[in-house]
């Protein structure tokens, strides 16, 4: 089990707390957190692409000419994929991307992802934040005097409803 340090939202050493060795303290199992990214990312894709089939085309009903004597090929329709102003043969269609992902495969990738930061030094534990209202000013500043560079996972309480509201947004917030 590791000890980490708590810290007030100024920077300052206020205690230590002992991280759980069952979340903090697992083998990290980077092919399975490989994985769960790939499914959560997949997940979130859209799958709005269409592309009109030849029966989705406009026009096209009446034959073009007639089947034999005229020295052309055989055609049914305007609108055939290999016509111009026909349909896509083998187009995309709406789909969903989303894989099915086991609750435990899921908790053990966190678990994984926990336990590497934590191995690193990367988690810090934060007392409480001293602001009264939403602002992001206020967020850079104690995020400076902790020492945080780059992208954060920020994790808050049920009682940290004023940080809660304050939007960490990467576009907002450059600590560096």
């Amino acid at each position: 089990m590791s000890t980490v340090d708590i810290v007030k939202a100024d920077g300052k050493k206020s205690g230590s707390v002992t991280l759980d060795a069952a979340i903090f303290g697992v083998q990290p199992n980077v092919p399975l957190m490989a994985q769960v990214v790939t499914a959560q990312l997949a997940a979130r894709r859209a799958g709005t692409q269409s592309t009109k089939t030849r029966s989705e085309v406009r026009g096209g009903g009446a034959k073009p000419w007639r089947q034999k004597g005229t020295g052309r090929a055989r055609a049914g329709s305007s609108r055939s994929p290999i016509w111009t102003g026909g349909g896509v043969a083998l187009g995309p269609k709406p789909r969903s991307y989303a894989q099915k992902t086991p609750k435990k495969m899921v908790k053990a990738a966190l678990r994984s992802a926990l336990s590497d930061r934590a191995n690193e030094g990367k988690v810090l534990v934060v007392d409480a934040w001293t602001w009264d209202v939403p602002s992001t000013k206020n967020a850079k500043t104690a995020l400076a005097a902790l020492g945080v560079e780059g992208r954060i996972l920020l994790v808050l309480g049920t009682d940290d409803a004023v940080a809660a509201k304050d939007r960490f947004y990467p576009s907002k917030i450059r600590v560096n």
